[in-house]
């Protein structure tokens, strides 16, 4: 069947073909599509205009092709167009972008990252929701829950926390800030590989301040700083900090060097290296293990799950992240300092690393972190 032909009157499912028919045909001959056919593809698809199975084709294809550019923006662009943002009445924010699916090699320490910021003199927001795949792993959301966070608050609750000089963070979940893209959850697991709305839904900064907005996300692979850079400028972050991470999550490993990339007032993007030992940091593993006692995971019949108890696992988590707070040692405190410091660092708040790393000390001995848990 020819490629139909896009006017300004195509209707929206001819159109959604086109892009099927576009992408979907082989290492070869697949063609790409431009910012605004991305966008409107998606848009289509987070709207429920287009049959599941269509819209699955869409991302696979688009996964399979490789994404352009144009095309990750676009998708960043439709999520964008049916998200509720909120503006918190504060100077500076920073949004700590951590990966939807969560972590199932270790136990985060990035849901605690916030409220330490905030002690810090950095307004700070953190976004997610339940459970999604490839991983389906510890969330920001299971573990804030475990450790007696509100997770259930509208943007404009969350901006006032923000805004609320004693607290100056707060979580808000994709089910309130745009659950139409939520909603496509179950579309996701039948879907199983990584489609590009991974790769972009963490993008979006639900919460905004009125002056500068800063982003801090976490990569793997070597190809993303520059695709996370061009989405965080189409996002109209002023500042992104793009940290090689554990998990793709914002804590760098606390056993081997680290490379950040960054760029400042939405200019271009430049990489700088850093190490653990630089700020008195000495483990011997990489980030902060599961515990060998977790309980297996309930059967799953043919959903993708972990092997362990999530939740039993976001509880650990949740009681690791509150000791820290309260200026306990550990692989969690080491992580909540080495990711707090290389934020300030970047952000201009601390002249150096290390210095960012004395302020990030301060206010977890002192307990100041800790009094932000409310």
């Amino acid at each position: 069947m020819p490629a139909i032909e896009i006017t300004a009157d195509t209707p929206p499912h001819l159109r959604f073909r086109s892009y099927i028919q576009r992408t979907a045909t082989g290492p070869h001959l697949s063609k790409d599509l431009s910012f605004e056919e991305a966008r409107d593809g998606t848009r289509q698809i987070i709207e429920r205009q287009v049959p599941d199975v269509q819209a699955a084709i869409f991302f696979i294809a688009l996964r399979m092709k490789r994404e352009t550019d144009a095309e990750n923006r676009g998708v960043l662009q439709a999520i964008r167009d049916v998200s509720i943002t909120a503006t918190a009445d504060v100077d500076e924010l920073i949004d700590i972008a951590d990966p939807y699916d969560g972590y199932n090699r270790s136990l985060p320490a990035a849901p605690f990252l916030p409220a330490v910021l905030a002690a810090a003199g950095l307004p700070a927001v953190s976004h997610g929701l339940e459970s999604v795949g490839p991983k389906w792993g510890i969330t920001h959301r299971k573990v804030l829950r475990a450790a007696g966070v509100p997770v259930d608050l509208t943007p404009s609750e969350a901006a006032a926390r923000v805004a609320d000089p004693a607290i100056g963070w707060a979580y808000v979940d994709q089910a309130l800030y745009c659950k139409p893209l939520h909603d496509l959850v179950p579309l996701r697991q039948l879907i199983i590989k990584r489609p590009t709305l991974t790769t972009t839904e963490n993008m979006v900064g639900p919460i905004r301040a009125k002056g500068k907005n800063h982003l801090l996300i976490g990569y793997v692979h070597k190809a993303y700083p520059e695709v996370y850079a061009s989405l965080a400028r189409q996002s109209d972050f002023d500042t992104a900090i793009i940290v090689r991470g554990i998990e793709g999550g914002v804590i760098p490993s606390l056993r081997q060097p680290a490379t950040v990339w960054s760029y400042h007032d939405k200019g271009e993007e430049s990489a700088v290296d850093m190490q653990p030992q630089d700020i008195g940091i000495e483990a011997e593993l990489r980030a902060v293990p599961l515990p060998e006692n977790l309980p297996p995971a309930a059967e799953a019949g043919d959903d993708i799950a972990t092997e362990f108890d999530v939740e039993a696992a976001a509880k650990a988590a949740a009681d690791a992240g509150l000791a820290a707070l309260r200026g306990e040692k550990g692989m969690t405190y080491d992580s909540l300092v080495y990711a707090g410091a290389t934020a300030l660092w970047q952000t201009g708040k601390a002249a150096s690393l290390q210095a960012g790393a004395e302020i990030i000390r301060k206010v977890l001995d002192s307990g100041a972190a800790f009094s932000r848990m409310k």
